[in-house]
């Protein structure tokens, strides 16, 4: 085990080094700033058309199998899950609160990022031959980009698939194992094995109940630990300052040791910043376009303006909430990391706060499994085809107790490695199919948000 731990120990370092951070950064720029700064100019349409579409377009001639509101739910159940409550925290332990700093400039470009994906695949989505729509980064790879880069696509599907088991599933529920023996003394076999259960009863339902699924609880939840997590500040409120200015300040330079914290240079500020980030809202990675992939909709513009909110809600609201907490309560300096360090976060402020951030973890951790296994069946029957779906569902149901009971640092690792790789492809790909992205986007508000699409040529 140690061995193969070096071994994706030394990959880790090679596909998180300057030329990935650099290009995740710098596409996410790229793209800002050649739709002029308009996802964040138009986060309030954004959330318009997030209302709106709570129900599925009324045009009987719209295509997709899930609404625009679903679909993000979907898609934020799959980046609302460990990475706001663990990673964060681990970010923080890692690289100081400067961190916190790099994870909010990954989702300010990132929003950007997680606006083309969507545009594109809805674009480029496929109807497959059980009738359900497909998309995503293998797609508009195959269906935008000569044949010369379809290798791309595959190499997507292939780091997808199995990237899924790591940051999707068994991270998820190693770290819902973790949160609940230490808060309520359940043992980890038995979590898995609960889980396992509950994921089951959902994932064979396919998209659409994943996508009811997701619609109620990723809402509830988030809003239960926003709500908590702002009590937390509101009785730290007189630190608020202060914490921001550390925040700053740390992002630019070395943080010295203090209490638990053994110190972080400003390299890993930004190192473990923008890969928590990463990891968290997923902008980049290609992952969430699958999602909106499946939504009820002709235009993939209004998609989106939908799908950016993703980024916005993941790290600028619930990352924050998170960070700020760990920072204003002064538990950063404890030399506690993971959940426990969220979970000590709170309790410091609110009686039982520990069990809250359990409850928390728990169902965001759940709904991302969910979230995930789509992702990864997607990315299998890209490679296999359809007769893939059932044999993978069935595998993915099964991992999830292995995942209770595994050793959290490998699994840490390999979903920050695997996360890299997925990157790679689709990051290429976004670069290359931005001119359309840019296209689209001057049609649609050059039109008042009314121009027709071309999308999904292959469903019509």
């Amino acid at each position: 085990m140690e061995f193969i731990t070096n071994i994706i120990s030394s990959i880790n370092s090679i596909v998180w080094g300057v030329p990935m951070l650099v290009m995740i950064l710098g596409v996410g720029l790229f793209l800002t700033v050649g739709l002029r700064l308009m996802p964040i100019l138009k986060l309030g349409t954004g959330f318009k058309l997030l209302w709106k579409g709570r129900i599925p377009d009324k045009d009987k001639n719209a295509k997709g199998d899930i609404s625009p509101f679903n679909a993000l739910m979907t898609s934020l159940s799959a980046t609302i899950g460990t990475g706001n409550i663990a990673g964060v925290a681990t970010a923080i332990f890692l690289g100081g609160p400067g961190a916190l700093f790099w994870m909010w400039c990954t989702a300010l470009v990132g929003m950007a990022t997680k606006f083309a994906e969507a545009v594109l695949a809805v674009k480029y989505r496929e109807v497959d031959a059980n009738g359900n729509y497909s998309g995503g980064p293998m797609y508009y790879i195959k269906n935008g980009l000569s044949s010369k880069w379809a290798w791309l696509g595959t190499a997507f599907a292939i780091f997808g698939s199995i990237a899924g088991f790591g940051i999707g599933n068994t991270v998820q529920a190693n770290s819902v194992a973790n949160a609940l023996q230490s808060s309520f003394g359940v043992e980890p076999l038995v979590t898995g094995i609960v889980m396992m259960v509950l994921v089951g009863l959902v994932l064979m339902g396919g998209v659409k109940r994943i996508g009811d699924v997701a619609g109620k609880l990723v809402p509830l939840m988030a809003t239960f630990y926003i709500a908590a997590g702002a009590i937390v500040l509101a009785m730290n409120a007189a630190e608020l300052p202060a914490a921001f200015a550390l925040i700053i300040n740390s992002a630019f330079t070395t943080t010295a040791a203090e209490g638990g914290f053994a110190g972080a240079a400003v390299w890993a500020a930004i190192r473990f910043g923008v890969a928590r980030g990463v990891f968290s809202n997923e902008a980049g990675l290609g992952s969430a376009p699958i999602a909106h992939a499946a939504a009820k909709t002709n235009n993939p513009v209004a998609q989106g303006l939908v799908a950016m909110l993703g980024t916005f809600i993941d790290t600028l609201i619930v990352c924050s909430i998170t960070g700020l907490a760990i920072i204003v309560t002064g538990e950063w300096t404890s030399g506690a990391t993971g959940a426990e360090l969220t979970s000590n976060a709170f309790a410091s402020a609110i009686p039982g706060g520990n069990y809250i951030v359990a409850i928390a973890l728990s169902v965001f951790a759940f709904t991302t499994i969910l979230g995930w296994s789509l992702y990864g069946e997607k990315c299998v029957q890209y490679l296999f085809g359809v007769k893939a779906i059932t044999p993978f569902r069935i595998l993915w149901i099964l991992v999830v107790p292995l995942g209770a009971a595994g050793s959290l640092e490998f699994i840490w690792l390999l979903a920050d490695t695997m996360n890299a790789l997925m990157a790679l492809p689709n990051l290429i790909a976004l670069a290359l199919l931005s001119p359309v992205v840019f296209k689209l986007t001057r049609e649609y508000f050059n039109n008042n948000g009314q121009a027709p699409s071309d999308s999904a040529k292959q469903a019509d």
